[in-house]
Order: structure tokens, then C-alpha cells, then sequence
């Protein structure tokens, strides 16, 4: 059933490429279409309590609606048990700076891995060729998580994953065993498309 999901949402994802290359709101949407649903049934059958996943999902909310004050949906969120993934790339440098403050104000982090990156419009000109767009970052992270879904060994609801624009990605949960988290980070390794591996998983029985 999982698969099948996550099979539907990548087939998604290309079908309405016209759509997200319209305005960033409407990507926004469209990123909420993909991963939010997923999201919603990894967490309500996970090894873990309820109070730790709405306490998640509070700090989630919180970074959302510093973006939506700042209006920017520029960057991301992945989170497991307080431990909070940001990746993003801004193009205003204020804006970055801005936001960066505020996210490392908010209360109940017990630990931020900060992949959020400020460059110019010049420098992503000049750089265009070997970044991702944003519907090649959503194919990539979807192929991941595929991946990891269909590898036996791997409780992949205890796994988050996540995309930047040069194709690295990064991996943050909980994984049973060291050889559970090798293999996690083998299969993100070996999926076409990916470059670097960022591996945030701990290990814990």
C-alpha cells in the first residue's frame, strides 16, 4: 500500500510539471499535494508516541509561519523526535539572514542541522546547468524514498528525506541497527540521480 502511494505521487509529480512551473505559491501547493499525505500515514503508524509527533509537528508549524510573516516558502522542513533538517536556497541575502534568525529562536529544537544556503541570482545563473529545478528535486526525493520503501530490512517510516538543488541528499530518523542504517544509506547512495549522501540517522533499538 505504501508503495503504491508513493508510486501515485511521483507519477503526480510529472504529469503536472506545467503547474509547478508556475508561481512559487503554486509549487508550494503542489509540495504539500506530494509529501504531505505520505507524511500524515508514515507518522500515524511509526515507532514512536503521539506526544513526540505533535511536538514535531509544533515546531514544524512554527517554521511555517515565520516563512509565511517573511512570505517565502524558500526552504524546507524535515524533523524526527526535535531533531530539525533545514535545506533551502534563498537569493536575498536579508531575507536569508532574516529568517535564519528566527528559525534558530524557535523553542523545542534539540537539535538543527542548517543546509539552508543564500546565493545570488547571478551566481545560480552562472551555476543553472548543474543545479536541479524544482520538479527535478521533488523526482529525486520521491525515487529515494521508493527506494527505501522497497528495500526489505528498512522501517523507511522512521526515515526522513531530503533534496537540495545540487542533489545532495539528506537523510534524518531513527534506524534499528547499524546494519539497518548502512543500508539506508546504501540504497539513497544508489539511486540514480543522487549525488552526495548526508546521513543525520541515529541508531537506537
Amino acid at each position: 500500500m505504501r508503495k503504491m502511494f508513493a508510486t501515485a505521487f511521483l507519477a503526480l509529480a510529472v504529469s503536472l510539471i506545467g503547474f509547478s512551473n508556475s508561481s512559487p505559491a503554486r509549487a508550494g501547493l503542489l509540495d504539500d499535494i506530494l509529501t504531505g499525505p505520505k507524511t500524515l500515514i508514515d507518522r500515524a503508524i511509526e515507532a514512536r508516541s503521539s506526544s513526540d509527533i505533535i511536538t514535531d509537528n509544533e515546531i514544524v508549524i512554527k517554521i511555517n509561519a515565520i516563512m509565511a510573516d517573511l512570505g517565502t516558502i524558500k526552504a524546507s522542513t524535515e524533523i524526527y523526535e526535535q531533531r530539525l533538517l533545514m535545506t533551502g536556497l534563498f537569493d536575498d541575502e536579508n531575507l536569508y539572514e532574516d529568517f535564519r534568525s528566527r528559525v534558530f529562536e524557535v523553542e523545542g529544537i534539540k537539535e538543527l542541522y542548517w543546509h539552508v544556503e543564500y546565493m545570488s541570482e547571478e551566481d545560480q545563473e552562472s551555476q543553472k546547468a548543474e543545479m536541479l529545478d524544482w520538479i527535478d528535486a521533488i523526482e529525486l526525493d520521491a525515487r529515494v524514498g521508493i527506494s527505501l520503501i522497497e528495500t526489505a530490512g528498512i522501517a523507511d517510516v522512521n526515515l526522513r528525506v531530503a533534496v537540495d538543488a545540487f542533489s545532495n541528499v539528506y537523510l534524518i530518523g531513527r534506524a534499528r541497527s547499524r546494519e539497518e542504517l548502512l543500508k539506508a544509506v546504501k540504497v539513497a547512495s544508489e539511486t540514480n540521480g543522487v549525488g552526495v549522501v548526508i546521513n543525520y540517522i541515529e541508531m537506537r533499538p
